[in-house]
């Protein structure tokens, strides 16, 4: 497996202004600045800075702050304004100090636009002063663009299989010439192929000049060279930026001596638009995350110290920290910050029956708990109420989740599913388990599963689909990779981070996946179905 963080890194630029700030000098108003600060390792260094503006209190800064951003991990910020004096250094006395602010910057992606108070020392507000943060994918004439492309209908150019078609870009020079900027890989026996995402300058790509005319052709590969010609679109790159902007842009893939010689001639494939993973989140996409807790027997008992389950005063227990990790990601996405917390594989009051699907809040009507601190309060007043029994049975819980989104109104499609399983052996129904992927796979749902202990988790790599692609028992396939799976003790040693990045990597990808494959854009989900193209997944310039 290629490594998915590469294709989740996204630049992103964050800009600045505040309002009603302290007035921290006698004879005018404040000269503020603003600082950004990232953790690393828990400490606390500057990134960088804006510009002071002089005398005022309502400052909007021209300075643009590039960040690498990163889904998968928890980016720790912090902006402080400073009243500067003289040279571009920052006071030393209280006075000189006009707030600040921390937060993460998934937050401040999925709100597009920030608008926090600032604080003083020891959390005290700074009157009414107030701190608004901008999130943009960069745009315009400096570092990297990721574009993706995919095609339909494309036409048949072999007899006895189906073209494998590639796609080549080119910028037209000042002069008329034609310089190769990518050629994408070959894509076997498919008429609607979708390419790997690329990165390109845009030096390279249209000499930073958006209105800059670019061919782009596609062919039928040979493996003699002599590819056959599909047909050609031409594009700028001004005309791709439309699409971040959730307009529907197409461009016909024209075979000229086709159009010559057919009078009902129309073209040889369609290309539109294949969005990226930002465009869903800042286009109002939440990320619902629901817990799903393994207590079946061999976790062993919860009041002894060897047990798996153990409430250790001083340090979580696997199942703990697997949970934290991972939500902490996921809680920046979604906007309520409630999340279903259920269980698995004990017996449970008040009858004390099993059940494969229970609420840890023992609340039926209500699953949800507030924030990841209410899931792990939930947590921990369960164990004592409940008996760990068994089987192993998962299939149960990623049905109801399936369902429950599959019932989901038209309404709320930009409401995607994160259900993390955490689980200490091999599943015993993996049958019903792997019917339950193949049907999970069609709603908006990625599934997480983490291995706590030192069990033997060998069969669960089945479920991941690393090897090939995870059929039902019948043999249907399934319509997406939506499943991630990883043993807890191979982060032992690691930072809760490290688990996170590793089983949250893929989930951008994933989104993407469903969201195309309903032709649902990200600015209005209610848009009716695009219809068949080749496209640029995503305009998103790194440096």
């Amino acid at each position: 497996r290629s490594d998915p963080r590469a294709l989740s890194l996204v630049l992103m630029e964050l800009r600045v202004s505040c309002k009603a700030l302290l007035d921290r000098d006698t004879l005018n108003k404040s000269d503020p600045c603003v600082i950004i600060m990232v953790q690393t390792n828990g400490q606390w260094t500057e990134l960088d800075r804006t510009e002071v503006i002089k005398s005022n209190l309502h400052p909007v800064f021209a300075k643009v702050f590039t960040l690498d951003y990163y889904f998968e991990e928890v980016q720790k910020l912090r902006f402080e304004v400073y009243d500067i004096h003289g040279t571009h250094s920052i006071g030393t006395r209280d006075d000189d100090f006009l707030g600040g602010v921390e937060c993460t910057l998934g937050q401040i992606v999925a709100q597009k636009k920030m608008v926090k108070p600032l604080l003083l020392k020891y959390g005290k507000y700074a009157g009414k002063s107030t701190i608004t943060v901008h999130a943009e994918e960069i745009s315009g004439n400096n570092g990297y663009v990721e574009l993706s492309f995919c095609a339909k209908k494309l036409d048949d150019k072999d007899l006895f299989s189906k073209s494998d078609p590639f796609l080549e870009i080119y910028r037209i020079n000042d002069d008329e010439t034609e310089q190769l900027v990518h050629r994408t890989e070959v894509i076997k026996n498919n008429l609607n192929p979708v390419w790997e995402p690329f990165k390109v300058s845009l030096i390279s790509l249209c000499s930073c000049d958006e209105e800059r005319k670019l061919k782009c052709l596609v062919w039928d590969y040979d493996s003699r060279g002599k590819h056959d010609f599909i047909g050609e679109f031409y594009a700028t790159f001004r005309e791709m930026q439309k699409i971040s902007s959730g307009n529907k842009v197409t461009w016909d893939c024209v075979n000229p001596k086709y159009k010559q010689k057919k009078r009902n001639y129309k073209n040889s494939g369609v290309l539109h638009r294949v969005y990226s993973f930002l465009d869903y989140i800042m286009g109002g996409c939440q990320i619902h995350f629901t817990v799903a807790i393994d207590f079946t027997a061999s976790n062993g008992d919860p009041r002894n110290s060897c047990s798996l389950h153990y409430i250790n005063p001083y340090q979580p227990n696997e199942y703990l920290k697997a949970l934290i990790a991972v939500g902490e990601i996921c809680q920046d996405y979604d906007s309520d910050k409630r999340f279903s917390a259920l269980g698995f594989g004990a017996r449970i009051p008040p009858n004390y029956e099993v059940s494969h699907d229970f609420a840890i809040n023992f609340n039926p009507e209500d699953d949800e708990c507030e924030e990841i601190q209410g899931v792990v309060e939930a947590y921990q007043n369960c164990l004592p109420k409940i008996q760990l029994y068994g089987p192993t049975n998962v299939s149960p819980i990623i049905n109801r989740i399936a369902n429950s989104q599959s019932e989901q109104p038209l309404v709320h499609l930009t409401r995607y599913h994160i259900l993390l399983i955490l689980t200490d052996g091999v599943v015993t129904d993996m049958a019903d388990t792997r019917e339950a992927i193949v049907r999970a796979s069609y709603q908006p749902l990625s599934i997480i599963i983490v291995g706590v202990g030192n069990a033997d988790f060998t069969d669960m790599q089945i479920l991941d689909g690393d090897d090939g692609v995870l059929r039902s028992p019948k043999g249907e396939p399934v319509l997406r990779d939506i499943v991630q799976f990883v043993p807890f003790r191979d982060f032992k040693t690691a930072s809760p981070a490290a688990l996170a990045k590793c089983v949250l990597a893929e989930v951008p990808k994933q989104v993407v996946e469903y969201y195309s494959h309903k032709a649902i854009s990200p600015m209005c989900p209610l848009r009716e179905s695009l219809t068949p193209i080749l496209t640029p997944v995503a305009t998103t310039p790194t440096e």
